[in-house]
């Protein structure tokens, strides 16, 4: 007897067991529903909004000028002009509900130009990075990190083959200007600590400003094969011309491309021939220069031979 009530008891807390677990699921079931109807509608409020607002405007009418047409009644009060408009916007809600609505909105991947070494945190979730795949970036970047090329920004584990190749297009990775840039800069290149940064300084100041990034090379231990690495990551803008026929003996020899005796020469081939004469080739035929220094100012940009000065204020400046 004692066995068919204690059967009878345990059948009746699992029955009770069983409709309240089926009452649970019914309200999770519910309360899911609710939460993302609810989360429906704000998204759609953003791209929908729920509220109409109707404004009138109200404006003068212009007044039509006096004329032997219209007289001098025409020139009376101004009559006035209404327009309404509408426009809908969304109610407001509290911050928690606005934060839920954006972190549930579906985002919108943009594609458009950008430095990877500079584009913002917002414009990384543009471009269809997650929050955290884009402070990873950021990350990356504060501890030193820098992308050379657009092959570099493919390596990062948060950039996928696919988004690489949507995005390899929009990668704009400015050059670094030869003669615009400082050593700092310079040592981001490959290759290139503070030893060759600084002399890639100090010899664009005694070119002048690089005409060709090739002239590089001039630079003791600069060879092709550090050229190669890092070529594709510069650019050379024009620089100030190179004021050949204005500049002193003493000053035409601080030249790389000029030897003491090719300066002195140069300066007395200016007071000695006319102006028209004054040319590389010229200077070539005369002998002045050698054919190394010649082939060397060729591709440089140089001063036309009408700039200030003259040969005699060459010769007062070196006797100072």
């Amino acid at each position: 007897m004692e066995e068919g009530k204690r059967q009878k008891t345990l059948k009746s807390s699992f029955t009770t067991g069983a409709i309240a677990l089926v009452f649970l699921i019914i309200g999770f079931e519910t309360a899911l529903f609710v939460h993302k109807a609810a989360v429906t509608r704000l998204v759609a409020d953003r791209d929908h909004p729920d509220t109409v607002y109707v404004v009138e405007r109200i404006r003068p009418k212009a007044k039509p000028e006096a004329g032997p047409e219209t007289g001098p009644e025409a020139t009376g009060p101004a009559e006035e002009e209404k327009d309404t408009v509408y426009y809908r916007k969304a109610a407001d809600r509290s911050p928690d509900a606005v934060r839920l609505r954006e972190k549930a909105s579906p985002r919108r991947v943009e594609s458009f130009r950008f430095d990877p070494n500079t584009v913002s945190l917002e414009d990384l979730m543009r471009l269809g990075f997650s929050e955290k795949q884009a402070q990873s970036i950021l990350n990356y970047r504060a501890k030193g990190g820098r992308f050379r090329r657009p092959a570099d920004f493919a390596k990062s584990f948060v950039v996928s083959d696919s988004v690489y190749e949507r995005l390899e297009p929009y990668i704009d990775i400015p050059r670094i200007d030869l003669n615009r840039a400082d050593s700092a800069a310079f040592e981001t290149l490959p290759g290139i600590g503070p030893y060759f940064a600084s002399k890639m300084v100090s010899y664009r100041t005694s070119l002048g400003g690089y005409s060709h990034p090739e002239q590089l090379m001039d630079i003791y231990h600069f060879d092709r094969e550090k050229y190669d690495a890092l070529k594709d990551l510069i650019s050379c803008s024009p620089p100030e011309p190179y004021p050949v026929w204005t500049l002193s003996e003493r000053e035409l020899a601080r030249h790389p491309y000029i030897s003491r005796d090719e300066a002195h020469s140069i300066v007395l081939y200016r007071s000695h021939q006319p102006r028209e004469a004054w040319t590389l080739a010229g200077m070539r035929k005369a002998g002045i220069l050698s054919e190394e220094h010649y082939a060397q100012l060729s591709r440089c940009v140089l001063a036309e031979p009408s700039g200030s000065g003259s040969a005699e204020d060459s010769f007062v400046n070196d006797s100072l």
